[in-house]
């Protein structure tokens, strides 16, 4: 395959685990689906947690090992939330497909995956309920949503729940070596750190990144990932905090119109602001605490609605009020 292909596949599918032992992170969780493996009796399961951490490709990984080549495509079926998942469908498709009669390995079950299963309207996971009762000899049902809660007790109650966290810095960075290498990719090791940042311990948005940038600007280094994903630079926010830590706000309100003249959206900014405050190291415990705190009251107000650039000024100036010695404000 030549480069100039390879850039129209992309990598999170290209590079998609196949087996279970090829899983990234979620170790305890990944030696629960290898038990399941070895003892071939699939459960109904949900697989909770954040977007983009391996829920998906876990239990396709499963199906494969569980199932075969053989017959894989024909006794699973995919659903996602791109697709239209009402009552008819449960109704119709879905048990359609319970019903279907396949030769499977002994004591194999056909697999019914639904992506995204949070999404589901209430009538269609009460709809759902029966027909993975009537149908539990032959089918079995994999729910991945991100917040299990959103998924009703009826359905909770038949299924093992299993939850898969963030994905660490270090597993990250072990894949994303992995796949530049492959790729041949022109990476500093800044380069490494700006995709961890931006990814937020999402492996498909690491990947994404990657490819983007070295497609687009062909050495990844942190200045181009950073442009790639339009997100405020962690530098430039940085010296924000620092301006704020010296209490010099007229300093710091003049770093925070350039970012919002350079069209970031307040939620960018806060979010941004949020992460390196956070892992700062040019801040006392105490006064990371009370910057993290002061910051996340503004990041509700601006989720509420109130996403305007007095919001984020008021910020700034609570923020150089903490450093400022109390007796000056005594009368």
């Amino acid at each position: 395959m030549s480069k100039a292909l390879n850039y129209e596949v992309p990598w999170v599918e290209k590079y998609r685990p196949r087996v279970l032992s090829d899983l990234v992170g979620n170790e305890d969780t990944v030696k629960r689906l290898e038990v399941i493996a070895q003892d071939g009796n699939m459960p109904h399961m949900i697989m909770s947690g954040t977007p983009g951490i391996g829920k998906t490709t876990a239990v396709l990984a499963l199906a494969h090992t569980l199932l075969g080549p053989e017959v894989f495509k024909e006794a699973v079926l995919e659903l996602n939330a791109s697709d239209e998942r009402g009552i008819d469908v449960v109704r119709n498709r879905i048990k359609s497909f319970a019903q279907k009669k396949i030769q499977l390995p002994a004591g194999r079950h056909k697999i019914v995956i639904l992506d995204e299963a949070d999404s589901m309207t209430s009538g269609a996971q009460q709809a759902l309920r029966r027909t993975m009762e009537i149908y539990s000899n032959t089918t079995r049902f994999a729910f991945a949503c991100n917040q299990s809660n959103k998924i009703i007790e009826p359905i909770q109650s038949r299924c093992a729940i299993l939850r898969f966290s963030k994905l660490r810095d270090v597993e990250l960075l072990a894949r994303l070596r992995h796949i530049a290498h492959k790729e041949e990719v022109e990476i500093t090791d800044d380069g490494y750190e700006a995709l961890i940042f931006t990814s937020e311990g999402d492996m498909r948005q690491a990947v994404n990144n990657l490819q983007s940038t070295h497609t687009g600007l062909g050495l990844v280094t942190p200045d181009a990932v950073f442009k790639v994903c339009d997100q405020p630079h962690p530098l430039l926010v940085q010296h924000l905090l620092e301006s704020c830590h010296k209490a010099n706000v007229d300093d710091a309100l003049a770093k925070l119109d350039k970012l919002w003249t350079h069209g970031y959206a307040a939620v960018d900014i806060i979010q941004t602001l949020f992460r390196v405050a956070r892992n700062t190291s040019s801040l006392d415990e105490a006064l990371k605490l009370e910057y993290i705190r002061e910051i996340g009251w503004t990041h509700m107000r601006i989720l509420e609605g109130v996403a305007t650039l007095v919001q984020l000024s008021g910020l700034i100036a609570r923020l150089c009020k903490m450093s400022i010695d109390p007796k000056v404000f005594k009368v």
